[in-house]
């Protein structure tokens, strides 16, 4: 028989850098329907516009301010998609606790905090394991310091992240102990 999860605060998998961190909650090695995780995002991040062909996500923000987006924009600047806005007249929203996102299979996103302070969001990933894969695999890339020129932009690919604008990801995260 299999047994549930109970895990306790900050309990998980960890990977985590000076500024940053990702916690795993749940895994494709627990569920076939999405993983869960918890990632505090710096000041100054900006996971830059993208998209995932085979994967829906949510974002909820559980402390702090992001700027965050989930549509086709009229035009794709390939600078930046702060001031981008759809046809339907959507814009970038300011989410602060208790906002969420939905971003179904497709649908160019993004987020990132301009600050005062870090943020905290809950992630969820269907199906997994792409995004703990992805994870994974840049520490890796990164474990020598900074990775050959392209390589980064692969492995995105690789995982189904199709990157529309800059990702501005501040510093490097490593992993750390804990256990799901």
């Amino acid at each position: 028989m299999v047994s549930g999860l109970v895990l306790p605060p900050g309990g998980g998998r960890k990977l985590i850098g000076p500024a940053q961190h990702v916690t795993f909650k749940i895994t494709g090695e627990r569920s076939a329907v999405g993983s869960l995780f918890e990632v505090v995002v710096p000041v100054g991040f900006d996971v830059g516009a993208h998209r995932h062909q085979r994967s829906e996500e949510f974002f909820y923000v559980l402390e702090g301010e992001v700027d965050m987006f989930a549509f086709e924009p009229e035009v794709r600047t390939a600078g930046g998609w702060e001031h981008w806005r759809s046809a339907e007249g959507e814009t970038v929203r300011r989410g602060t606790p208790g906002a969420l996102i939905h971003i179904p299979a497709g649908v160019p996103h993004g987020f990132a905090n301009a600050g005062p302070a870090p943020a905290r969001m809950l992630f969820q990933a269907a199906p997994p394991p792409d995004h703990e894969r992805y994870f994974e695999e840049l520490l890796d890339l990164l474990a020598d310091g900074p990775p050959p020129e392209g390589a980064v932009d692969a492995l995105r690919r690789r995982w189904d992240i199709e990157q529309l604008t800059p990702l501005r990801p501040g510093v490097p995260l490593v992993c750390v102990d804990g256990a799901q």
